[in-house]
């Protein structure tokens, strides 16, 4: 039965090839006769006459859609540099999606290696649930032993992040393109010492948002025409935050408002640059929006095992009797320890610096102390006699939560104001 099918196989192809010949050989056939009797008029002279003008007439259009085709009209040049625009728009909103924020000129170039791919964490049922810390177990977590990037062992090669336990080595991480020359200087030069350096992905604290709160994030984006990987001056930030407080409060900015804008700006330009950097920008509003959309306990969540055990030192070192609680003024002197690491001319650079419990930032909400820190109350009677209040090691944590994460990116930017 197989040679039969075989067999009845190859007969089928001998048939259709025997009919695409066929079919071949009757087109020239009638190509032949088509061409023959335009020979004929040709040579006649009368049929040349009347076919010329058609001929003519199809050549000029043949012409003009190749003048056409390799000459674009004014329209379409005008329109080129905007769909160029608008393709390197989508590219940036598409890296921030993926929350990698700042794209470096480095990444332009083709490298070895990969870079890694983001995902956005996901709420847990029980995320604004308490979690019990203990104050007098440190954890002491260890360093990795290989490479997070290229996964290598090399012993003193390594350089440590102070958030997490990942490590890394220079090489790996200039053939990824996430940080440039002198970014990797700052961290050879940071990692080993007391001060610490935070990896790609602790620095970025715009990974800690989760789909829906990004979404949020860049739809306010997009209304405000804010164009992601740019850098903002003072105007443009104060155009936000006008357009931010008619969509939420449905009125403008006061006088004082606009001078705390200003304010905030200077936090996020130390160097006098007159311009914001996009990742200190999308910094900031990340905060803003995890301090809208989360709770304490939840932010308590994202603290890594790195920054609970710093949290105790800071904590026991002010509790002098060992009876487990500090003042609210000791509590307040702590917040402003997690920016030690900063130059002591960002330290003094504004005491009012960004604005969190102000009515004008993203429609944040405080629960609890971190309100009490704004200029409004703390100058007031009640936040002078919160003084003495009695903190707790609990409370302590809860409270600190937003301060710690803020301190996160290697960036001398101040992304939160220090309480007073």
């Amino acid at each position: 039965m197989g040679v039969l099918m075989s067999k009845k196989q190859q007969v089928e192809k001998v048939q259709k090839c025997t009919a695409v010949v066929s079919a071949f050989q009757a087109g020239l056939k009638d190509r032949a006769a088509t061409v023959k009797p335009a020979e004929g008029q040709v040579e006649e002279g009368e049929g040349h006459a009347k076919t010329n003008p058609d001929e003519k007439n199809t050549e000029d259009a043949v012409q003009e859609e190749n003048d056409n085709s390799t000459s674009p009209s004014t329209s379409q040049q005008a329109s080129a540099p905007t769909r160029d625009e608008c393709k390197v728009n989508q590219e940036a909103w598409s890296r921030l999606r993926d929350g990698k924020g700042v794209e470096p000129e480095d990444l332009d170039k083709t490298h070895q290696l990969t870079p890694p791919a983001f995902v956005r964490p996901k709420r847990e049922p029980d995320d604004d649930q308490p979690i019990e810390v203990d104050l007098y177990k440190k954890e002491e977590p260890r360093s990795d032993e290989m490479c997070d990037v290229c996964e290598v062992w090399t012993a003193d090669d390594l350089y440590p992040c102070r958030i997490c336990t990942r490590v890394f080595h220079d090489g790996c991480l200039r053939e990824l393109g996430y940080l440039r020359a002198e970014a990797l200087q700052e961290m050879r030069d940071t990692a080993h010492t007391v001060t610490g350096w935070s990896c790609y992905y602790c620095d970025n604290l715009n990974l800690l948002l989760t789909e829906e709160e990004m979404y949020s994030l860049m739809e306010t984006f997009k209304q405000c025409k804010i164009i992601p990987e740019s850098c903002l001056v003072s105007d443009e930030l104060l155009q936000y935050r006008h357009f931010v407080s008619k969509q939420q409060f449905e009125k403008d900015l006061t006088d004082e408002q606009e001078e705390e804008v200003l304010a905030q700006f200077a936090a996020l330009d130390p160097e006098k640059k007159g311009h914001i950097e996009w990742s200190d920008f999308l910094y900031f509003e990340s905060l803003a929006v995890l301090k809208k959309f989360r709770t304490e306990n939840s932010l308590v969540r994202l603290l890594t095992a790195k920054e609970r055990d710093t949290a105790r030192s800071v904590f026991q070192g002010l509790d002098l009797d060992k009876d487990g609680v500090i003042t609210r003024a000791e509590c307040r002197q702590a917040q402003q320890s997690w920016f030690d690491k900063l130059k002591k001319d960002s330290q003094s650079c504004n005491v009012r610096l960004m604005g969190f419990c102000s009515p004008m930032n993203c429609g944040i909400s405080h629960v609890g102390p971190i309100c009490e820190s704004s200029p409004a109350s703390s100058g007031s009677e009640r936040s002078k006699n919160d003084d003495s209040r009695p903190v707790t090691w609990a409370d302590f944590l809860r409270e600190s939560g937003i301060y710690i994460l803020a301190a996160r990116p290697n960036s001398s930017a101040m992304h939160i104001r220090l309480p007073l």
